[in-house]
């Protein structure tokens, strides 16, 4: 009877709880960047029909958490290096800028919703969503782009933190996520206290800091070989 029950849950698993589990398991670095996601083992896994799974993979391809290469299959992203330092030498540029907008235009009200921000922040880092985690470290930058007015420039930075929280989830380990929180809140503090340059300042070096942080040396063959174990552990 007992499973019984169990077969009947798993099979009302939706394709969206499924793509919800695969992304913890990425965010937990249990699927390496470049892991293959075998449809076959993933219908065992959640003893679930692979059309099920291919609705899953779909999803997640659509966050760009999943590439769905033509012929070969789904595999876990894998940002490249090169794409990763491009990445954040354009967010510099765009950035230093945005922090010296953001000293001039930001009032009492926006300093109090960032700081609620960085709580959140504080809170995700201490626990163990990697994905939400990464998320609202990136959204604070959303938040002062917001602060600052221009739709263009939000728009930018917009797919430009939403690459850079893909790559930070997948080689950024969670105590260099814990600086990163910290170095926003020293941001903070010096844009507060109308220290326009002091922000930039801080801004830049926090962007450097997070890239050179990074890791890029995660091998998918020499992790976690066995797609089953690396989702049931």
């Amino acid at each position: 009877m007992a499973k019984m029950k169990e077969k009947e849950a798993a099979g009302a698993r939706s394709a969206q709880w499924i793509a919800d589990d695969i992304a913890a398991a990425i965010a937990a670095h249990k699927l390496p960047p470049g892991t293959k996601l075998r449809e076959e083992a993933l219908s065992r896994v959640y003893s679930v029909s692979r059309t099920k799974i291919r609705a899953a993979l779909l999803t997640l391809s659509k966050d760009k958490l999943v590439d769905i290469v033509p012929d070969k299959g789904a595999f876990v992203s894998q940002p490249t290096e090169i794409e990763a330092r491009e990445v954040f030498a354009v967010r510099r540029i765009i950035e230093a800028a945005l922090a010296k907008e953001f000293v001039a235009s930001a009032t009492a009200a926006d300093y109090k919703a960032l700081e609620r921000h960085l709580k959140n922040e504080r809170s995700a880092v201490s626990g163990k969503d990697s994905k939400m985690r990464s998320q609202l470290l990136g959204d604070f930058h959303l938040l002062l782009a917001q602060v600052v007015g221009n739709q263009v420039l939000t728009e930018i930075l917009q797919e430009l933190v939403a690459r850079s929280s893909l790559i930070t989830m997948l080689y950024q380990s969670d105590a260099d996520a814990a600086c990163s929180s910290d170095e926003h809140a020293d941001f903070l503090e010096a844009a507060k206290a109308g220290k326009a340059d002091r922000a930039v300042k801080l801004i830049i070096q926090h962007l450097e800091h997070v890239e050179s942080a990074l890791r890029f040396d995660t091998n998918a063959e020499d992790a976690r070989k066995d797609l089953i174990s690396a989702l049931l552990a």
